[in-house]
């Protein structure tokens, strides 16, 4: 990830090459998962593959999930470059506008060996998108069919659900008042999830 609006000023940042041959506009920093999680072990494996280091970047390999949110919102509220991993769906890119660094093509094999960390022949690799399932019980959808239908259309895009954990977030909310937040804010999204009737009931309750 690198903060958009640095992006939007030198496009060639949206490649893993222009931000090699520009590290100075990055800050010449990239911003590393912490040890002990999943992206730090894939991570190190890319830097090593993509000899990030010997074009001038630093890798800052911070302590705890907390300092690496805080370094971002930090560069996002001077205005300065930020270069690093992040995932989503997230509270931080539900607040931070920033823009995926492309890296090429996924190569599953690559990826697989990526998280290893004997990995001795690191190669480069995008990441892949995680599936995200929504699965019931076979009593449940006999029990509760309509429900059972709605939840089987159920799908929004990742950038919503960071965007409500970021409200969720700044207004000290509860779950039930991020999920009424989420319903009154996008309609669009839900409205296919429902039959006729409950689409109406509900469209009733919100005041819409």
């Amino acid at each position: 990830m690198a903060a958009t609006y640095v992006v939007d000023k030198h496009p060639e940042l949206k490649t893993i090459e222009g931000i090699m041959a520009n590290p100075e506009l990055v800050e010449a920093r990239f911003n590393n998962c912490p040890d002990g999680w999943g992206c730090r072990i894939i991570n190190d494996n890319l830097i090593r593959a993509l000899n990030l280091e010997a074009s001038g970047i630093e890798v800052f390999n911070h302590g705890s999930g907390e300092t690496l949110a805080s370094s971002m919102a930090s560069a996002v509220q001077n205005e300065e470059p930020w270069f690093g991993y992040y995932w989503a769906p997230t509270v931080p890119l539900g607040k931070f506008d920033m823009t995926r660094i492309d890296l090429g093509e996924y190569d599953a094999e690559a990826h697989d060996a990526n998280g290893k960390k004997d990995n001795d022949n690191p190669q480069v690799s995008d990441f892949p998108a995680a599936s995200v399932l929504t699965a019931v019980t076979t009593s449940f959808q006999e029990r509760e069919p309509e429900v059972a239908e709605m939840l089987s259309k159920l799908t929004f895009k990742t950038e919503t659900m960071s965007q409500v954990l970021a409200w969720k977030s700044d207004n000290n909310a509860s779950a039930e008042e991020a999920a009424v937040y989420f319903l009154s804010t996008n309609t669009d999204t839900w409205k296919d999830w429902l039959n006729d009737s409950a689409r109406e009931r509900l469209a009733a309750i919100l005041g819409e």
